[in-house]
């Protein structure tokens, strides 16, 4: 059967295009996608999202060729990948880094969406495959946790796991279930090694591959909110404030690409650890049932979310209310498409309005994740004098606050976005 493509290419790449769409794909997503030519520095984080990913994922394939999922042996096994397998010390730090940089570049991801308003129509989709990707990514995060079976997250992955026995009803059979056994035991190790391993990367591969060809079917958003597609050249339909995204945007990505390598190995090879940030210094001890650390917290990019766990007092001496809350924080990034009711999507033509509450909102997550990081005294404790907060940690308080906060600026989100005094967008996009 002719090639229905109609290609033009000969050789190999003609016998490939006559089997399968290689040139049609290369041009729809690479030559002739047309990007806004006004991307800036915010734009570099999607790619190195996917480089990560993809480090993530060969790294971890080296790493469970000499990982034994055994709650006996799981620890001596990652002493021996440090130790003896060749230049397994650096696929370790390699891993255990990029699962924090995963983060930092998914934060800061977001926070562009946020700040230009990636998730405004007809982007609501692409935003949602984003934000479950995200959940996916934590939970991914989790099911790793454990498996060094140290100290750490041996008990961090405990009381985690505890927190599904709060659920009324279901919660003490789901938190079994979960383990697979009644504690954390080596039948819950297996079970996370089989999720970390192989359904959340599977599902995560998915989910990323719909995110791409979401954004390519609506095309990219910039720092000005305009669609590029208003405005084409009358003779070739290719938009006026477009440019291929290769080479010109593969160029830009290699560039951040460059600088985010040398972060990176600067960390992996001078500081792995990030005074215990990256690696808890108890997780370079085996797990001990028998003894509890005196500060079980988890790692740095969940701790603003155990920090809104511990702000929210218990209800009949019942947790729920904290873990209702918990993950509430994050679902509620769904939301954002509706809740937003500015008619412009940049903040470069927001009013103050959206500028206070997205720094107050910025402010309060990192200061939740500073806290999570910390026992819940480490501020010591108010006053028995004071009323109603005589003896209670002030840290606490603190992150009850900021908790509030947080939680404020998606609930007023569709007062003060539709109240915003807004700037005239231009109509086409503007060059910084």
């Amino acid at each position: 059967m002719a090639n229905s493509n109609n290609n033009e290419s000969t050789g190999l790449i003609g016998w490939i295009d006559e089997r399968f769409p290689l040139s049609s794909f290369i041009k729809n997503h690479l030559t002739e996608y047309y990007a806004p030519k006004n991307f800036n520095f915010w734009y570099f984080f999607g790619a190195l999202a996917l480089f990560v990913f993809v480090m993530q994922i060969l790294t971890g394939i080296f790493l469970t060729m000499h990982y034994k999922p055994d709650a006996a042996e799981a620890f001596a096994s990652v002493e021996y990948i440090m130790r003896d397998v060749s230049f397994g010390w650096l696929i370790r730090y390699m891993h255990s880094t990029g699962a924090s940089l995963f983060f930092v570049v998914i934060y800061l991801h977001m926070f562009r969406g946020l700040m230009y308003g990636s998730y405004k129509k007809p982007r609501e989709l692409l935003w949602l495959f984003g934000v479950l990707i995200f959940l996916l990514l934590m939970a991914e995060a989790f099911f790793g946790y454990l498996l060094p079976w140290g100290q750490m997250s041996y008990w961090g992955a405990q009381v985690i796991v505890n927190l599904f026995t709060t659920i009324p009803f279901i919660g003490p059979d789901l938190a079994e279930w979960v383990r697979g056994d009644y504690l954390v035991s080596d039948a819950t190790l297996n079970r996370f090694f089989a999720f970390h391993v192989i359904a959340l990367p599977l599902a995560l591969a998915g989910l990323i591959f719909g995110h791409l060809i979401a954004l390519h079917e609506v095309g990219s958003n910039n720092p000005d909110g305009v669609e590029i597609k208003a405005f084409k050249d009358k003779k070739t339909g290719i938009p006026l404030d477009g440019i291929p995204f290769h080479p010109y945007y593969t160029v830009k990505d290699l560039i951040g690409l460059s600088v985010f390598l040398i972060v990176f190995a600067s960390i992996i090879f001078f500081a792995p650890e990030m005074g215990g940030y990256f690696l808890e210094h108890n997780n370079f001890v085996p797990a001990n049932p028998l003894v509890t650390p005196d500060h079980i917290a988890p790692v740095w990019y969940f701790t603003p979310y155990y920090s809104i766990l511990r702000a929210v007092p218990p209800i009949l001496n019942s947790q729920f209310p904290g873990v209702a809350a918990m993950g509430l924080s994050v679902l509620i990034f769904f939301f954002v498409p509706w809740l937003d009711k500015s008619p412009v999507r940049s903040i470069r033509y927001k009013g103050l309005l959206y500028k206070k509450w997205l720094t107050a909102f910025v402010l309060s997550f990192f200061v939740l994740g500073y806290l999570g990081t910390v026992p819940s005294n480490i501020w010591g404790q108010f006053s028995s004098a004071v009323p109603l907060l005589g003896n209670g940690d002030i840290a606490t308080f603190v992150a009850r606050i900021f908790t509030i906060i947080y939680f404020l600026f998606f609930i007023l989100m569709p007062f003060y976005s539709k109240k915003d005094k807004t700037k005239t967008v231009p109509n086409r996009v503007t060059m910084p």
